[in-house]
């Protein structure tokens, strides 16, 4: 038999969380400002709390690591074609762009809110699928990598993968100044975003490992402003090995294996269905549920009739 992991369309899963590890991980905004503790009462702008609730923070997070994938690659290099198109490039042209060599340094700017252009060329990644023999189970992961990066002295190019950490407001976050530290104190700097996002770095190391990654790029983006979610500044890059950063932050490869292993012999326990993996919201534990087969495609077909019917209503008022 199959067994296949996959995500609800509406969930939030591919979104980057933001200090989710943190001693004071961000916090919706309250009625009562000063009852939040990440309200900065010398903010003159009442929208400051809204920037920093863990929703935006978490879209802001995520265009900027999709920007920064994208900038980081030299335009004046053609993009590497892959064996076969870009299965979301539409078959048009680009559509078999991939990845090209890897550039770019601390300095850049780049922006991700309102005034970015949009165009329908797809991004520059290559879909990597690969196998691994797990046991008595053949895996098969699609897989992400986002350049190529020529070594001097090297015949073939590495493979990269590419990652931002971004700073919205160090004296709400708990952690150090960017601007002051990342020069000369480069460690504290990646140690404090290990205690606040080990999450995080430990799922963008996962990521790296699978898709066979020789070198992954982790830059340092910082807002322009602390109240501005939208512009923001390269502060610097560094390339980290991702067996090497694996073990620097004590993650292990072996348990990561291992838990999937657990998963996959757990399911294939029971009668072919469909199953909910869910992590409990206050307790270290995952539950995992058997639901009915229709489960979730209604929600599916209930929004596109909403759709429908608000281009009903909106055609009807354009007639009136």
């Amino acid at each position: 038999g199959a067994l296949v992991f996959d995500k609800r369309d509406t969930a939030s899963f591919d979104f980057i969380t933001v200090s989710e590890t943190s001693h004071e991980p961000p916090q919706e905004p309250s009625r009562d400002g000063d009852a939040d503790p990440h309200h900065d009462p010398t903010s003159k702008d009442p929208k400051h709390l809204d920037i920093n609730s863990p929703e935006k923070l978490s879209v802001e997070a995520t265009m900027i690591n999709q920007n920064f994938s994208q900038q980081v690659l030299r335009s004046d290099v053609p993009p590497a074609k892959m064996e076969l198109p870009n299965p979301f490039g539409g078959g048009g042209t680009g559509s078999t762009t991939s990845n090209a060599a890897a550039g770019g340094g601390s300095g850049a700017s780049s922006s991700s809110g309102p005034g970015t252009t949009t165009t329908t060329k797809p991004a520059a990644v290559a879909y990597r699928y690969r196998k691994f023999k797990l046991g008595d189970h053949e895996i098969v992961s699609r897989t992400e990598l986002h350049g190529l990066v020529e070594k001097r002295g090297a015949e073939t190019k590495q493979r990269m993968t590419a990652y931002a950490l971004n700073e919205w407001d160090s004296r709400l976050s708990g952690g150090v100044d960017w601007r002051q530290k990342i020069d000369q104190q480069r460690g504290a700097v990646l140690a404090t975003e290990l205690k606040n996002n080990s999450c995080k770095l430990a799922r963008w190391t996962a990521q790296s490992i699978l898709a066979g990654a020789d070198v992954m790029k982790l830059g340092y983006v910082s807002r322009v402003g602390r109240a501005n979610p939208y512009e923001h500044v390269i502060l610097a890059t560094q390339f980290y090995k991702p067996k090497e950063f694996a073990n620097q932050i004590t993650l292990n490869v072996n348990n990561m294996w291992g838990i999937v292993k657990m998963l996959v012999d757990l399911l294939f326990t029971k009668d072919d269905g469909k199953f909910v993996i869910a992590r409990d919201a206050n307790k270290p534990i995952v539950r995992i549920y058997a639901v009915p087969m229709n489960t979730f495609e209604d929600d599916s077909a209930d929004d596109d009739n909403d759709l429908q019917n608000q281009d009903q209503d909106e055609s009807s008022d354009d007639d009136d």
